[in-house]
């Protein structure tokens, strides 16, 4: 009961906040938090004040564009696709620990001079309560340009945000994390359309065994796998492991490793020192 309450009073000072502005734009990935806030923006100012603004790039697996655009239909916002290039930036193609920030910064100059420019005064995100105490360089660039971030600002988790967008019927209240493909490539190789391509290809393979939290971590001519841990067996067993080897060694790769450690989100950043 103090849970549900917890939340209540979170949500209800969400859209307090979501009310203070006249129309707004969201950046919209649709996952989980951004079809949220989508939600709610549109439950409380209405479509006309509500625009979804999506970014396109050789970084953004093509299943997940299509699932978007069709998200955003289903649920009645005006949905705008824009192309960002941060693969023209040098600094983002070393793949430095924080190439997010230069991804951001891309992203959201693009969003407020589109904002500007439309007469949305805000710029919203999904980023919620976890994510300040998780390392993410694009933060940086969220405050740089102004950008809102309501989840965060009331302290909805994101179990919260799970939990409401069920309570909303979203389709996206159980849907994994799926970050950009540049973060299944190691830091300090070098990002390029090829590899991009390379690695979601392979995923899309991997995808077709019923998988649905898994990764292909990319270190140059080695390809790792993480599947979930009680599915390591399975994908140990030796009919499966040389059709899977066979068919990434066809992509590109030349070796081909399975973590024994299963699927962690976010496992490239332990070799990152985050103090």
């Amino acid at each position: 009961m103090t849970t549900t309450v917890a939340i209540d009073k979170k949500l209800e000072h969400f859209r307090e906040v979501i009310a203070r502005y006249d129309r707004v734009l969201v950046a919209f990935s649709g996952g989980v938090d951004s079809t949220f806030v989508l939600k709610v923006a549109l439950d409380v100012l209405g479509r006309d004040r509500v625009l979804a603004v999506t970014a396109d790039s050789p970084s953004v697996p093509r299943h997940e564009l299509k699932e978007a655009r069709e998200l955003a239909a289903q649920i009645g916002a005006d949905h705008l696709v824009i192309e960002t290039h941060e693969l023209d930036d040098p600094r983002y193609i070393k793949n430095p620990p924080d190439r997010c920030y230069f991804c951001r910064i891309d992203l959201y100059s693009k969003l407020t001079q589109l904002a500007e420019e439309r007469g949305y005064g805000a710029v919203l995100t999904g980023a919620n309560a976890d994510d300040l105490g998780d390392f993410r360089p694009g933060m940086k660039a969220a405050v740089a340009y102004g950008i809102g971030n309501p989840c965060a600002d009331v302290g909805m988790t994101k179990a919260d945000i799970r939990r409401l967008s069920e309570d909303f019927g979203l389709p996206t209240h159980d849907k994994p994390a799926n970050p950009c493909l540049s973060t299944r490539i190691a830091y300090g190789i070098p990002i390029t359309r090829e590899t991009l391509s390379q690695i979601e290809q392979a995923e899309a393979y991997l995808r077709q065994f019923g998988l649905r939290e898994f990764r292909l971590r990319h270190h140059g001519d080695l390809a790792r796998i993480e599947v979930p841990a009680d599915r390591v067996l399975e994908f140990a067993e030796p009919v499966r492991r040389e059709e899977v080897v066979r068919a990434l060694r066809e992509l590109g790769y030349k070796y081909v490793t399975l973590d024994l450690q299963g699927f962690r989100s976010g496992s490239m950043n332990d070799v990152i020192d985050k103090g």
